[in-house]
């Protein structure tokens, strides 16, 4: 008689996609907090204010705290995001705890559970650190990257949890293959940028679009100062400690940036909707409308000066960006 083999269950594919949704939420929330400057909304961590919920009034705030003054709503925003955050690495060591039990079983991934565990770890520290260190770029910056390296994984533990569709498509040539990687690396690249350009305040760098500034294509620029990685300790980060010239630099080149993603991953969905039938047709199709509508957003970023909801859009649409190249990779891989 065969041996029969198990295969993962549908219960930890359902906890992966909801983990996954938690992690876009906690991206967006994240995204929110550091644009309403509510990144040391608590002085703190893991507490805010030595307390488990944000104080309610300044009187509450013990004597400790007293030269970082209360504002409850950048409290609240800021314990919000932790309280998501903790519940996503509580989603992940429940998805690595089955993982594990369940190793033995056949199409058990178990190495991306184990490496989401040791991430979020890390995560927990960079976030820490974001607090501790007065929200210094460089880490703020890598608190996002790590946010989104989460998130990939995640999607990736979701798609090879779940059975793939056929996707109807012709076998990638070498080139096509080499291009969807390189459009993958351009984008985290991008993303890495977004994340300085924010971290540092760099976002009004410029006032108008496509000019920098009226009548200005190339204004003055320091782009010595504006991509200094690591600066020393002890300096308040909040608001940014660049000058007018330095942030203009990373803002510029954040649009330059955009304009080589919005090549390379056009190049990819062209190529993608051309060569392509089937499920791989329509993610060319997805990834050329997630463009449009991220580059789209950037442009709006610029001209309504840094709405807040927009920011936010922005930063989402990035990750949904970044997930469709991810889908396109492992589906490709399908057929090697």
């Amino acid at each position: 008689m065969p041996e029969l083999k198990m295969q993962p269950s549908r219960t930890q594919y359902r906890l992966a996609i909801f983990t996954s949704l938690l992690a876009f939420c906690v991206i967006l929330v994240g995204a929110y907090v550091r644009l309403s400057d509510a990144g040391l909304g608590c002085p703190d961590w893991p507490g805010c204010y030595g307390q488990i919920l944000a104080p309610s009034d300044q009187s509450a705030v013990a004597d400790d705290y007293a030269e970082r003054p209360l504002h409850t709503a950048k409290a609240w925003k800021e314990m919000i995001h932790r309280y998501l955050a903790g519940s996503l690495g509580l989603a992940i060591l429940l998805l690595a705890v089955i993982a594990w039990r369940n190793r033995r079983l056949d199409g058990q991934p178990l190495a991306l559970p184990s490496m989401l565990l040791l991430l979020v770890i890390f995560q927990a520290a960079l976030g820490m650190w974001t607090v501790t260190l007065l929200v210094k770029p460089a880490i703020v910056t890598a608190h996002l990257l790590g946010g989104f390296a989460t998130l990939s994984l995640l999607w990736l533990l979701v798609l090879r949890l779940g059975h793939a569709p056929a996707t109807g498509a012709v076998r990638p040539a070498g080139r096509e293959r080499q291009l969807m990687i390189i459009s993958l690396v351009v984008l985290i690249l991008q993303i890495t940028l977004g994340g300085w350009t924010s971290t540092n305040y760099a976002a009004f760098g410029c006032s108008e679009f496509p000019a920098c500034y009226p009548g200005q294509w190339w204004p003055p620029m320091d782009f010595r100062e504006a991509f200094v990685i690591w600066r020393g300790l002890g300096v308040n980060y909040e608001f940014g400690v660049l000058d007018n010239d330095a942030r203009t630099a990373i803002h510029v080149t954040h649009r330059i940036g955009a304009l080589i993603t919005l090549v390379v991953l056009g190049l990819l969905a062209i190529r993608l909707v051309r060569r392509h039938s089937g499920t791989m047709r329509k993610l060319g199709l997805l990834l050329s409308g997630v463009l449009l509508l991220q580059i789209s957003l950037g442009i709006s970023n610029v001209l309504a000066h840094l709405s807040l909801p927009v920011a936010v859009a922005h930063n989402g649409v990035a990750a949904l960006l970044l997930l469709t190249l991810i889908t396109i990779l492992r589906l490709s891989s399908r057929h090697e």
